[in-house]
């Protein structure tokens, strides 16, 4: 089954907005990626209508895709508690390869699978070292991973959402976001498909969020402080050093919540670059915000938010660049890596709560 929309006609030429290389922008492409110099351009909306599509399934009206719907092969449970954890090392892409996030992945299951207790067949992944092609971190199999989590969710639901990769940034072009910027991630593919934006990742994961449902998304990349498109953004006031909500609603109007459950994205704030520096092979390496999530929950298992925010923090400060998780994977890794440039960790959500008295749980 030929899962690329390919079929539907001839791509459009797109400028590289910063080399100005051409580009071959898929029909119904959003944004295109630059491989010479990996910048990311937007596609304007004549370029993508003049494929048939009609108007828009987004929130600003900008034209998304119709969701990716799992074939039988993509498989995976179908438990109260399900996850999926992506994670792209990139290989052999010239001068972008990652070193940790396949480890990000691995401990994020080993997480959620023994201390929050999360079916092994209801935790779907998606790394490029996964020989079965429905398993690999391409734009069409993230999409249908993304439906898969959220199809049928119901009350009582719990639900994690895991990117390890890279992320990118494009000119918003539909007025909705107050830096003017969209965030992306980049899948696998996305020099021949495009990156995933943001407000196409809230459509597909957030808004289908029903009452008494809850989704943690936690996001290790470059770009990746709003890149689910949340309403509400916490981070920490530098002269109190007190967790602070800070409204991030559009002044379109445009609804960027859910349908009456929860969303909460943990990420991290960062210098706009990401760190492509290579450790030596020797180096089993894990990403500097998965490892500071991950510590932070096994030092304090019955945590708030707020603690949970605070004790990222102080770890990713800790500059010794050493790895001590716990378990089976953790123990065998000895090196953090920042690939992300993340300085800090924050926090977006669908609703505002009290980070301090709210307890943690997945």
């Amino acid at each position: 089954m030929n899962m690329n929309y390919g079929s539907m006609g001839p791509g459009a030429m797109v400028r590289c907005r910063q080399c100005s290389s051409s580009i071959t922008a898929m029909p119904g492409a959003r944004a295109v990626q630059c491989m010479q110099c990996s910048c990311v351009t937007r596609v304007s909306g004549r370029g993508r209508q003049q494929h048939g599509y009609g108007q828009g399934y987004g929130n600003g009206g900008g034209m998304l895709m119709p969701p990716m719907r799992p074939t039988p092969a993509f498989g995976g449970g179908r438990g109260k508690k399900r996850a999926v954890l992506i994670g792209i090392k990139y290989t052999n892409r010239r001068s972008c390869e990652l070193r940790g996030p396949i480890n990000d992945v691995k401990c994020m299951r080993y997480l959620l699978t023994e201390r929050f207790g999360f079916p092994n067949d209801c935790v779907l992944i998606l790394t490029d070292e996964e020989r079965n092609p429905c398993r690999q971190p391409t734009k069409d199999n993230i999409r249908m991973a993304m439906h898969w989590l959220v199809q049928g969710c119901s009350y009582g639901d719990s639900l994690v959402f895991q990117f390890s990769g890279l992320g990118a940034q494009v000119p918003d072009d539909d007025g909705d976001e107050l830096d003017g910027m969209d965030e992306a991630l980049c899948p696998v593919d996305s020099f021949q498909q495009g990156p995933i934006l943001d407000d196409e990742i809230n459509e597909a994961i957030v808004r289908p969020l029903v009452h008494g449902v809850k989704l943690h998304a936690i996001v290790d990349a470059c770009h990746s402080a709003t890149v689910l498109d949340l309403p509400y953004q916490c981070t920490v006031s530098k002269q109190t050093g007190r967790w602070r909500w800070r409204d991030e609603r559009p002044m379109t109007g445009a609804c960027k919540g859910t349908t009456g459950g929860q969303a909460v994205l943990i990420s991290g704030s960062s210098n706009g670059k990401s760190n492509m520096s290579v450790l030596p092979e020797p180096y089993a390496t894990i990403g500097a915000m998965t490892h500071s999530f991950i510590r932070a929950v096994e030092c304090e298992p019955r945590t708030t938010y707020g603690r949970l925010l605070t004790s990222m923090r102080a770890i990713m400060r800790d500059s010794s660049g050493n790895c001590n998780l716990q378990g089976p994977i953790g123990g065998s890794i000895r090196k953090v890596a920042n690939f992300s440039g993340v300085e800090e960790p924050q926090l977006s959500s669908a609703y505002k709560f009290d980070v301090e008295r709210e307890p943690f749980c997945m």
